[in-house]
């Protein structure tokens, strides 16, 4: 049956002899997923929500691409969650069924549910056009663009995770947005070892190549062997976290090969937090290649991107995506237009989700009445219009002596400090600042930490005087969530 709606993933359903999806030694070429997506839809009732056990394996990605073929939300699931957090998702999205590999154990939350166990005919080596199975039923007709296609649940730092329901045409609008501003096209071959539960790895690592008809080499967990491998073989885009990058850049000065491996690459891509100034200059350094940064939310999906033919400026996310519309605003709602001055970033376009899964007062709450999403993201514009992200409004913007302080600019300030490995930056209530500024330091040599004056006129000297910390706090580690971003509230716990 023809479909009057534009496929998502016209390849799939073609079911075109080219790779598709490699993780480790499984591979599967767009007609073998066609295939086996093919035959789990059949098995789908469209319109109902199932749930998927999001695992780093083909079987993940077999069953995503079953719902969405389906016409069926797919709701994904953390591996890692706790009992808790996915008792609360699934009771609130009540999926008919889990989708998961056979061979995974699942959690006793999901004794209850109906479970349904991924097949795939993916063969052990690279599959010839010869032997590869043809689709052995139709693939049902695209949805409606505003069907639901994904419930992601938000990461629930101010409340119980919240599922924002995420329509197809917000897939495709940021899909095809990204390939415009990334020159995307079906000759790239992206690596990445990124989890499968969240719109970074998910949606842009795995729906991404198989909207432009291009191939995914998933690493299954991340490794900077793994990356040279893979981009030494013919990979061009690299995704990857800070954390990632940071590991990359401690490598390169030791290691030729990886090096080599990251200036053959046509474009790396970093996201979910920013990447550290001095990051980005020591991957310059070693390779000559400048890593992207973009920006975007669950509820938002990509709003901001370096674009590939224009120079990537470290410190920003780049400009609006095309569709996107973006605007500052102060603490009374009305825009700000000059350059360098810091507010709530605003959007509003086709990829925005449609509202969150039973939860109209949130709803309602989080869209402006002109229909811009609020995203508590405090940022400023330079004169070209680039981007730079200031930090969250809840837990990276400090009022301190009468000024508003960015946290990330004093992170990146201390990073910057030979001594410091890694660096958060959160306020805390002060009696006569109302917040006064504090830094958590993790120290190249735990023996001999920087000390605390060094640091404060380490940022004074570079910014401003108020802006130095007037409290060091040295730790062994920064807590961080499964896509690398510092959990500051963690930290103001401690």
């Amino acid at each position: 049956m023809s479909s009057p709606h534009p496929e998502l993933f016209p390849d799939l359903v073609a079911g075109v002899e080219r790779p598709a999806l490699r993780f480790g030694e499984r591979s599967l070429t767009y007609a073998e997923l066609a295939a086996a997506a093919g035959s789990l839809a059949a098995r789908l009732d469209g319109g109902r929500r199932v749930a998927v056990w999001a695992t780093p394996t083909v079987e993940t990605a077999v069953a995503v691409l079953a719902a969405l073929l389906a016409g069926a939300p797919a709701v994904p699931l953390n591996p890692k969650v706790g009992g808790q957090e996915l008792e609360h998702i699934l009771t609130d999205s009540r999926p008919v069924a889990v989708l998961a590999a056979q061979e995974a154990e699942l959690p006793g939350p999901l004794a209850e549910w109906t479970r349904i166990d991924v097949a795939t005919e993916a063969p052990t080596s690279a599959p010839s056009s010869a032997s590869a199975p043809a689709p052995s039923r139709p693939l049902p007709p695209e949805p409606d663009p505003d069907a639901p296609a994904l419930v992601v649940y938000t990461s629930g730092t101010t409340g119980p995770p919240k599922g924002a329901v995420l329509p197809r045409r917000a897939l495709a609008a940021t899909l095809d947005a990204l390939a415009d501003a990334w020159q995307w096209t079906a000759e790239d071959v992206l690596v990445h070892g990124l989890p499968l539960f969240h719109v970074h790895g998910l949606i842009l690592g795995l729906l991404g190549p198989l909207r432009r008809g291009g191939e995914l080499r998933h690493l299954g967990r991340f490794s900077v062997e793994g990356v040279t491998r893979e981009l030494a073989a013919g990979a061009t885009m690299l995704f990857g976290v800070p954390t990632m990058y940071r590991r990359i850049a401690e490598a390169l000065p030791a290691d030729r090969a990886l090096a080599k491996a990251l200036a053959g690459a046509r474009l790396l891509v970093s996201g979910s937090a920013a990447l550290p100034v001095h990051d980005h200059d020591r991957i310059t350094a070693a390779t000559g290649c400048r890593v992207i940064e973009r920006y975007g939310l669950t509820e938002t999906l990509m709003n901001t991107s370096a674009r590939a033919d224009a120079r990537p400026r470290a410190g920003t996310v780049g400009v609006p995506l095309r569709g996107v519309e973006l605007r500052l605003v102060d603490g009374t709602g009305a825009p700000i237009a000059g350059p360098d001055e810091v507010g709530e970033i605003q959007v509003r376009g086709p990829h925005l989700f449609t509202g969150y899964l039973n939860r109209p007062d949130a709803t309602a709450e989080a869209f402006t009445d002109d229909g811009f999403f609020r995203t508590g993201d405090m940022a400023a514009h330079d004169r070209d219009g680039y981007v730079r992200i200031v930090g969250r409004k809840a837990t990276d913007l400090i009022s301190s002596g009468g000024h508003e302080i960015g946290a990330g600019e004093i992170e990146n300030t201390l990073l910057d400090h030979p001594g410091v490995r890694e660096a958060a930056v959160t306020g805390e209530p002060d009696p006569d600042l109302g917040q006064r500024i504090v830094a958590w330091i993790v120290p190249y040599d735990p023996a001999r930490p920087p000390g605390e004056r060094e640091l404060a006129d380490h940022v004074a000297t570079r910014l401003a005087p108020h802006k130095r910390p007037r409290a060091v706090r040295y730790v062994g580690e920064l807590p961080r969530d499964d896509m690398g971003k510092v959990m500051k509230r963690s930290l103001g716990q401690a």
